[in-house]
């Protein structure tokens, strides 16, 4: 009798390949003004896997078979500093784990693996960040980036030879969270770097 082939194991390629092909897909409409980016940095501590910038600013954190949960809870800390929504996808093996982990409104996505694609199923529904933090939200922001908006709302007398935490503090200080979180994202979606390499 001959062996049964063994599966390959699902990887972290493999889910954010099936993440991107969905989001892509729930975009296709409004591409022009959303944003997919890997690797988002956050506040110089976690990069979040998948970022979507439109509207809104979510974040994706992938956990495959192969990794653990170590890292979660620090990672969703500093996530639920920063972002609208958030989402861990998380293959089966961990679920059961993950979902405790999880404040309640993040949303939770198993990734299913039958030994070449994976299958994504949604088991939570992202809710909106009750706690945004404005000096974390403002990181996101490259120096010239948050002088901009200081000089356009004219608060920015006195920081502009400053380091770049000085400026990202006026900000966070005297801009309405509100707003803020519209001109981060405008910021965001407006590199051209970013835009090209997509």
């Amino acid at each position: 009798m001959s062996p049964v082939p063994r599966l390959p194991n699902m990887r972290d390629a493999h889910v954010r390949e099936a993440l991107r092909g969905r989001l892509e897909a729930e975009h296709a409409a409004d591409r022009a003004s959303t944003l997919l980016v890997d690797e988002l940095g956050l506040c110089g501590q976690v990069r979040v896997d998948v970022a979507v910038v439109n509207g809104a600013l979510s974040g994706y954190e992938l956990k495959s078979a192969q990794d653990t949960l170590k890292r979660l809870p620090a990672q969703v800390e500093v996530y639920s500093r920063v972002l609208d929504h958030a989402t861990l996808v998380v293959a089966q093996n961990h679920v059961g784990h993950a979902q405790p982990l999880l404040p309640a409104w993040w949303g939770l996505i198993e990734a299913r693996w039958d030994g070449e694609q994976v299958d994504l199923v949604d088991r939570l529904e992202p809710q909106p960040n009750p706690g945004i933090d404005a000096h974390s939200l403002v990181q996101l922001l490259w120096r010239d980036e948050a002088l901009d908006e200081l000089a356009v709302r004219g608060l920015d007398v006195g920081v502009r030879g400053k380091p770049r935490t000085a400026i990202w503090s006026r900000l966070a200080d005297e801009v309405p969270l509100h707003e803020l979180r519209t001109a981060v994202r405008m910021k965001l979606r407006a590199r051209a770097s970013w835009r090209s390499a997509r």
